[in-house]
């Protein structure tokens, strides 16, 4: 599941108690040998716990990570999406924003706050770093609070506030006691603030589109004009052409697939969202080999689904099993 904090508690609960019904059930419809087999794991308590939390595969998002995708467009996966936006919510104007623009950026949003709205600004770091030369969110903070917007309240979040520090942060900023929140990527899911209209992102070339996407979609959530400010100092061709797609596009589906064109699928197996896969010759961008891969799995799983009569890619399929996480 992704995004959780949208499903309840019961919700959540009753969808890992169905998958783990579906799985002993599957289990318990194998041969005499297989029943008996999983009579022992259940006896082992960790081995209990394997089988009980072995889910069927649900992922849900709205801005797929190139990893995700890549496993729709290359596994056995069905995809339905949702692609309609909520009644009267309106496309967010996306900018990135250079240095020279950055006080022309300060006052639009002066002007928003005078008008009522609130804004987010987002930091990569928490703390300075001299190596890495990107905005962080406590000096950040100090700069906005005490320099830039010396009558306006700003909230600071992130992780390594306490969780009860965080909720009042967050609380405060809801109830409208803070009109500018600073903070790092903890706000990229889970904060919903309607009357928030501007995003400032600090940094942008050091977050992937889809995360930048997921910033973006904090504003925008009624009826009034959003902004998404994307702010940073690198000089490099790549990264302008990435924010200025970013400013044109929308779509969280068509986003993630410029995203995976970029960054490649990643790890795909185990449990990590990126990585490299070992192949010496084959390329998950060869659309053709694998539409023919696919193919040919289907016809061997169908005529000998135990691979008696394929000893190699069993063993294969064995080596590589502890470490297949499809989510």
């Amino acid at each position: 599941m992704d995004e959780q904090h949208r499903f309840g508690v019961g919700e959540r609960k009753a969808l890992r108690e169905k998958a783990s019904q579906d799985v002993q059930e599957v289990s318990l419809r194998g041969s005499n040998s297989d029943q008996s087999n999983l009579a022992a794991k259940i006896a082992s308590p960790s081995a209990r716990n394997d089988i009980i939390r072995s889910p069927h595969f649900l992922s849900m998002t709205a801005t797929p990570i190139p990893r995700s995708l890549s496993l729709t467009a290359y596994g056995d996966l069905d995809i339905s999406i949702l692609d309609e936006m909520p009644k009267g919510r309106k496309k967010i104007i996306t900018k990135p924003v250079p240095t020279e623009s950055r006080n022309k950026a300060y006052e639009f949003i002066a002007a928003q706050i005078k008008e009522g709205r609130q804004v987010f600004v987002i930091c990569p770091l928490i703390d300075e770093s001299d190596k890495l030369g990107v905005k962080a969110v406590t000096s950040e903070h100090e700069k906005l609070d005490k320099q830039i917007f010396p009558h306006i309240p700003v909230g600071l979040l992130h992780g390594k506030l306490k969780d009860k520090e965080k909720d009042e942060v967050q609380e405060r900023f809801v109830k409208e006691e803070y009109k500018i929140l600073v903070a790092t990527s903890v706000v990229e899911v889970g904060v919903d603030v309607p009357n928030a209209s501007v995003m400032m992102i600090e940094g942008a070339d050091r977050f992937g589109l889809a995360q930048l996407h997921q910033f973006r979609g904090r504003v925008g959530r009624a009826d009034h004009q959003s902004y998404c400010f994307l702010f940073t100092d690198s000089q490099s061709q790549n990264v302008y052409e990435r924010l200025e797609f970013l400013s044109r596009e929308a779509d969280g589906f068509k986003i993630a697939e410029y995203d995976l064109q970029l960054r490649g699928a990643g790890n795909m197996y185990g449990k990590e969202q990126h990585g490299i896969l070992e192949f010496k010759i084959a390329s998950f961008q060869d659309y053709k080999l694998i539409e023919l891969t696919q193919t040919l799995a289907r016809d061997i799983i169908e005529k000998d689904p135990r691979l008696g009569s394929y000893p190699t890619i069993k063993k294969k399929l064995e080596e590589e099993g502890g470490a297949v996480h499809l989510e």
